[in-house]
């Protein structure tokens, strides 16, 4: 059984994929593939060495294997985490395309989702592979590196909305810098975008607080339990959501 009750004022897609309302479960799957494509692309690219055509077709033929054979269906959060059940589910349909000669049907009855590939492409040629047997690992830094990206892009999109670019602007500037590049004191860059170093820090403040708030938003639709949900947020950010 779950540990410990869950927020049900929270949509979670992991209890949403075993309801019968079809509504609900395309809603739940979706949230999924959008937590997940990314590292379930790389991984099958860099840990199963497929093309990047292949690899393309495959991440589209898993989720809909997964939608169609109710692959999610049987996590038990006791057990562990939902990712890497998803991933010990995504390693068992590679390896029986892999024993089926790879036969993968390209178009046919799959769904299309409106994935960007392309994207993902770029990221995984820009960056160092690691050694196969910090492949398992790669799954799980690829997850939450999207799942970051994900939490920046909404992040984005609510500062604008509310009309509040300068507050995204600042952090961006400030906590997203490149790495090795010279970090701007806070009244640098309170000058370089008019602003006073007390604006900055206010600025500051407020997009992390609204990161943090977005971050386990979406940390919540993608866990089943509390004590997952809590054992996730102890992972991304190294302590205990208040």
């Amino acid at each position: 059984m779950p540990e410990g009750p869950f927020p049900t004022t929270r949509f979670s897609a992991i209890a949403g994929i075993r309801q019968t309302d079809p509504v609900v479960r395309t809603r739940s799957l979706d949230t999924l593939i959008t937590a997940y494509w990314k590292p379930v692309y790389k991984y099958i690219r860099v840990k199963w060495g497929k093309s990047n055509e292949d690899a393309s077709d495959l991440t589209q033929a898993f989720f809909t294997r997964a939608l169609e054979k109710d692959f999610f269906e049987a996590f038990d959060p006791v057990k562990g985490r939902f990712r890497t059940f998803l991933r010990t589910c995504l390693d068992g349909f590679l390896a029986n395309e892999h024993k089926s000669g790879g036969r993968l049907k390209r178009g046919g009855d799959r769904i299309h989702l409106p994935l960007e590939f392309e994207t993902a492409e770029g990221e995984i040629l820009a960056a160092e592979i690691p050694s196969g047997e910090d492949l398992d690992k790669y799954f799980d830094d690829e997850w939450v590196r999207h799942l970051f990206a994900l939490t920046i892009d909404t992040l984005r999109q609510e500062c604008v909305a509310r009309g509040r670019q300068s507050q995204f602007e600042v952090f961006e500037r400030y906590d997203l810098q490149d790495e090795g590049a010279e970090r701007l004191t806070y009244q640098k860059l309170g000058a370089q975008m008019g602003l006073t170093a007390t604006t900055v820090t206010n600025h500051l403040a407020a997009a992390r607080r609204e990161f943090r708030r977005i971050l386990l938003d979406k940390l919540k639709e993608i866990t089943a339990t509390d004590e997952e949900f809590r054992r996730e947020a102890r992972y991304l950010l190294g302590h205990d959501p208040s």
